[in-house]
């Protein structure tokens, strides 16, 4: 289902994703609103991807929406007022939620903005992102939870983790070559993209 949002007091705009023909959206997966959808995206059955609050939602290329994934923020305006506080920055641009390139959003991942996630990185089945940015190369094992927090490139969380504080997230571990999720990320991106081109061929039989 992909389709315009609605009208409201913190969303002034009726907005309809925009998504490049090489994504694939599947038919049970929801993208609504302000959502920028790049190239070569696999957004899987139940994903839902909703640009009606906080907006705008950004996907980069070669990145990856699976199943019951959840990306949505907190309201960007009211009454016409931008809510500065609801917004990421990003290469000089401002976004509700900004997911980089050839990023991995695995099963049931909630991504909650305002928060960021940037290229490269594996995250993790059920973890929760919110008011967070996650830095390059990173790794979210399965259900972490970030609250308020800037996570360093190059870092993995181990799962389970709850870092929802600075210091915390500042002496996570760094990615060396002994770690035995460092290039896990490779393989999900490939497998993502190739599902993807097979399944807008496969529709256009």
């Amino acid at each position: 289902m992909i389709h315009k949002n609605v009208q409201a007091d913190f969303c002034a705009r009726v907005s309809e994703p925009v998504i490049d023909a090489s994504s694939y959206v599947h038919p049970l997966a929801a993208v609504i609103g302000n959502v920028i959808l790049g190239k070569n995206i696999m957004v899987s059955p139940t994903a839902c991807v909703r640009g009606d609050e906080g907006q705008p939602i950004y996907v980069g290329d070669d990145s990856n929406i699976q199943d019951g994934v959840v990306i949505h923020a907190l309201e960007t305006e009211v009454n016409g007022e931008v809510v500065e506080n609801n917004l990421v920055e990003v290469k000089g641009k401002k976004y509700a939620v900004y997911v980089g390139n050839r990023v991995s959003l695995a099963h049931q991942v909630q991504i909650h903005g305002p928060s960021a996630v940037m290229d490269d990185t594996f995250v993790g089945m059920k973890v929760l992102v919110f008011k967070s940015f996650v830095g390059k190369n990173c790794v979210i094992e399965p259900a972490a939870v970030l609250i308020g927090v800037k996570i360093p490139d190059g870092c993995y969380v181990e799962a389970g983790s709850i870092i929802n504080n600075q210091h915390k997230a500042n002496n996570l571990p760094a990615i060396t070559d002994d770690y035995p999720m460092k290039d896990m990320n490779k393989g999900v991106v490939h497998v993502n993209v190739s599902l993807a081109r097979g399944y807008l061929k496969m529709g256009k039989k």
